[in-house]
C-alpha cells in the first residue's frame, strides 16, 4: 500500500485565495503609495473612517492586522494629522482613534480606490455571481470563527 499522491498546491482554495490577495495587495500598494500611504496605513485609515471611534485593539480586528501593526500604522496617521488620538472614556489607559477633517478627505479617496479595485477584480463576475461569492465568504468567515479555525 503506497502513500497517496497529495493534491497539487494549486488545487487548494487557500492557496488561490492567498495568490489573489497578493496580486491585489501589490496593485493596491502602488495606488496607496501614490496617495502617500502604506498598505497598513491605508487599511487602518479605511477602518477608522468607517468604524470610528476605535480602540487600537478594535482597529487591529477591523483592519485585519495584528495589534503591533495597527498601533504603528495608527501612530503614523496621528503623526500626519490624519487621525486624532484621544483618551478613552471607557478605559483610562486606552485611546480612541477618529479621523481628522483631512483624514476624512483622504479616507474618501481610499474608499474610492477600494471600490475601484473591487470592480476591477470582481467585474468578470455577474451581479448574481458577486452576491453568491459574498454569501459564500460570509459563511466561510462565520464558520471559521465559530469552529476556531482562525484562532
Amino acid at each position: 500500500m503506497g502513500a497517496e499522491t497529495p493534491p497539487s498546491l494549486q488545487a487548494f482554495l487557500t492557496y488561490r485565495l492567498h495568490k489573489l490577495n497578493k496580486i491585489t495587495d501589490r496593485h493596491s500598494s502602488e495606488a496607496y503609495a501614490a496617495m502617500g500611504l502604506g498598505v497598513g496605513e491605508a487599511r487602518c485609515l479605511a477602518a477608522i473612517g468607517e468604524f470610528a471611534p476605535l480602540s487600537v485593539n478594535d482597529l487591529a480586528a477591523r483592519a485585519n492586522l495584528n495589534k503591533a501593526q495597527a498601533s504603528r500604522a495608527a501612530q503614523m496617521l496621528v503623526d500626519r494629522e490624519l487621525v486624532l488620538k484621544s483618551a478613552s472614556d471607557v478605559d483610562a489607559r486606552g485611546v480612541v482613534l477618529t479621523p481628522t477633517r483631512s483624514g476624512r478627505a483622504l479616507w474618501k479617496r481610499v474608499m474610492r480606490l477600494i471600490a475601484q479595485r473591487n470592480a476591477d477584480i470582481f467585474g468578470c463576475l455577474s451581479a448574481n455571481e458577486q452576491r453568491q461569492l459574498e454569501t459564500f465568504f460570509d459563511r466561510l468567515i462565520a464558520h471559521s470563527f465559530k469552529e476556531g479555525v482562525c484562532d
